[in-house]
């Protein structure tokens, strides 16, 4: 049995929340981030940092000077290397005590069902319908929880899609938006507001392993942020009967992915 090393996480296991039961609860945890970009950069540093057990971490990008701004897990010298490979080192680098899985590939229908059924959560930090989509999909399938986040510009959103509990994506967005989506690098977005979303998703993975009374999981309701005026609010989203995926039982559910195109709604397109 791995022994806890309790000094390292003593100001959180401090709190009654926490405490020796959910510390144990996450160092046996396995969670996967999808995406070690702007969202997932964060999300990753503070699970690693709470000691979850078992991260994974899938990215087949490499790293390019224009992510430093916000990709707070690499620096100068880790330009043109493998992203996944890169956070899994920085990782091991915080927190040598857990066991972190560095997958440089793309997310497909094909791997996907094998990949998340090795772990408990998926953090989404995918920047794209398609993906956003085949995360979704293939959670519900399985049975899993997603931490959702989308940022773009000074926007942001986090929410916990969790179909045994709740609604999932595409209860939410049935299908892609209609009209032009702006990509990622047309519509820009300013660091600080992937690290608050990020680190968002974080702390939601963690009340979820930690599985505390008090806490209270985003399932069905969306967090939003407005960075230019850190105006917040959370609306409301319901179960569709009738969603095209949640609905529908386990084993018709058919994953599928094609090309992607940046993936945040507005507040507009929402309501």
């Amino acid at each position: 049995m791995t022994r806890m090393p309790t000094e390292r996480y003593s100001r959180q296991m401090i709190l009654p929340e926490i405490g020796a039961e959910g510390q144990a609860r996450l160092l046996a945890a396995r969670v996967l981030v999808v995406g070690a970009g702007g969202l997932g950069c964060p999300a990753l540093l503070y699970l690693a940092g709470a000691g979850v057990g078992t991260i994974g971490i899938i990215d087949h990008d490499r790293v390019d000077v224009s992510n430093l701004h916000r990709q707070i897990l690499f620096d100068a010298d880790d330009t043109g290397k493998s992203k996944a490979l890169a956070a899994r080192d920085r990782l091991h680098a915080l927190n040598p005590a857990i066991t972190v899985h560095a997958h440089d590939a793309e997310l497909t229908d094909e791997n996907a069902p094998g990949l998340f059924a090795s772990y408990d959560i998926i953090i989404d930090g995918t920047d794209n319908f398609p993906a956003k989509f085949l995360i979704n999909d293939v959670a519900v399938k399985l049975g899993k929880p997603v931490v959702y986040g989308a940022i773009q510009g000074f926007d942001g959103q986090v929410s916990v899609f969790d179909a045994a509990h709740g609604p999932c994506y595409r209860c939410l967005y049935p299908e892609s938006p209609r009209g032009q989506v702006q990509n990622c690098a047309e519509a820009g977005v300013i660091g600080a507001l992937a690290g608050i979303s990020g680190t968002m998703q974080a702390m939601e993975a963690i009340k979820l392993i930690a599985a505390h009374h008090s806490f209270t999981p985003l399932r069905g309701a969306l967090w939003m942020i407005d960075a230019k005026t850190m105006e917040t609010r959370a609306l409301s989203i319901r179960k569709n009967p009738d969603c095209p995926v949640c609905s529908r039982p386990a084993a018709e559910i058919v994953p599928r992915y094609a090309s992607p195109v940046c993936a945040l709604a507005t507040v507009r397109d929402i309501e």
